[in-house]
């Protein structure tokens, strides 16, 4: 049993074992702040009755309603490893989807790992596509590959937020509008 709820600012002292595992990206104090006094809606966490922090999730809603780019955004997903396979990101995914179908966007999209072989899988069977791969993208040693993955919205009845003819691209490539 778990309770969903927005992310508070005390949240940040609770979650940084989350946020040990290597494929969860951490951010500074700062970046998470923005967030969460811009797109609190779309900051949530997952929390255990006796207050434990179990996964979270933050994103934002971004781009131009003129192009069909008005889009909700994952910036992050995790779950506690103690905590996985429960359903937990699923649940914390339909929440962000939630808030972008009543935002009247065309898509949701994040990028993950090309490696993340559980996530790709997750996110599939999640209804999202992936729209294209983006070389190079998470910064490393190596760097390495991200999966521009897209879930069309109900406001894009002919699904065009996932059709493209450039499969490849850089990171400096990535529209940001």
């Amino acid at each position: 049993m778990c309770t969903v709820r927005p992310f508070v600012c005390s949240d940040l002292l609770k979650f940084s074992s989350i946020n040990l595992d290597p494929l969860t990206e951490t951010y500074g104090l700062s970046f998470y702040m923005h967030y969460l006094t811009h797109w609190p809606e779309y900051f949530q966490v997952t929390e255990a009755p006796d207050g434990t922090i179990m996964g979270y999730i933050m994103g934002k809603a971004e781009g131009s309603v003129q192009k069909e780019m008005w889009h909700g955004h994952v910036t992050a997903v995790t779950v506690g490893t103690e905590y996985r396979r429960l359903g937990l990101a699923s649940q914390l995914m339909k929440g962000l989807e939630d808030i972008s179908e009543r935002k009247n966007t065309f898509f949701v999209d994040l990028f993950v790992r090309v490696s993340n072989d559980v996530a790709v899988g997750m996110y599939k069977q999640l209804g999202y596509h992936v729209f294209r791969k983006v070389l190079g993208y998470y910064s490393g040693d190596p760097d390495e590959d991200a999966y521009d993955m897209r879930k069309p919205m109900s406001r894009d009845k002919a699904k065009k937020s996932i059709k493209t003819d450039r499969n490849v691209i850089e990171p400096h490539e990535l529209e940001h509008t």
